[in-house]
């Protein structure tokens, strides 16, 4: 594969210019970007002394060179006023509207997903269920944005069959865990400031390729933009 293969995400727009960046080779950034490292591998900076996006984690550049990474997710926020009119831009579905159910009065809306790409990791490793390697498996990277206003709250829910990261784009908001389908039984609170990701998977292996997650939630402080980044399996027929 050549080197520095860019690929355009679908929800780039006049807000938010967001490329997914395959087999990353003394990649310059000019402008202030989140980089978020998808894979099971470090990312490394072009700077006199060490600089290292861990896996799975992320950070802000400005004015650098990434030296070197499997891929990497950048987005760029272009323009931040008025920055809600984002979900006017590419069709952004209101949730409501979109699943059978959900409640008509959450304002959350989602931008169009996108696979980024097919990468190979180790989700024992990923999500600290094991210190030692395990086999890798192939995994379908799907992002893409949310939008909520502020004091939103986006819905317990414990049900995915990928693993799931998050990374902050715009605003304040949180990743929260509950004990039970109910926010009093709130556990742990995640504070999210923008180019913050969540690392550490929520759920665990439950068998190949299922996955088991506590009841959980983002919740927007303020208005807030965020990407999931979803890991799906990929399905290996006989």
């Amino acid at each position: 594969m050549q080197t520095n293969q860019v690929k355009q995400l679908n929800f780039s727009g006049a807000y938010i210019d967001a490329k997914y960046v395959e087999n990353v080779e003394n990649y310059p950034v000019q402008n202030r970007t989140i980089a978020i490292n998808p894979q099971n591998s470090d990312a490394y900076l072009k700077e006199t002394y060490t600089s290292i996006i861990p896996a799975f984690s992320s950070t802000i550049l400005k004015q650098t060179i990434i030296q070197k990474a499997e891929s990497l997710l950048l987005l760029e926020v272009v323009e931040t006023n008025n920055i809600g009119k984002i979900v006017f831009e590419q069709n952004w579905g209101l949730l409501g509207n979109l699943i059978d159910g959900f409640p008509k009065d959450v304002l959350l809306w989602r931008s169009p997903q996108v696979e980024a790409g097919i990468i190979e990791v180790d989700p024992y490793l990923m999500t600290r269920q094991s210190s030692k390697p395990h086999q890798k498996e192939k995994f379908s990277v799907k992002v893409n944005l949310w939008f909520a206003p502020s004091c939103t709250n986006c819905l317990i829910h414990n049900q995915h069959d990928f693993i799931e990261i998050h990374t902050q784009v715009s605003g304040q908001g949180r990743m929260q865990k509950f004990k039970e389908d109910d926010f009093e039984s709130l556990y742990e609170d995640i504070l999210m400031s923008p180019g913050q990701t969540t690392f550490l998977p929520f759920c665990q292996v439950h068998e190949h390729q299922q996955y088991i997650y506590p009841w959980h939630q983002y919740y927007a402080d303020t208005d807030c933009i965020w990407m999931v980044i979803e890991y799906h399996p990929i399905k290996i027929t006989p």
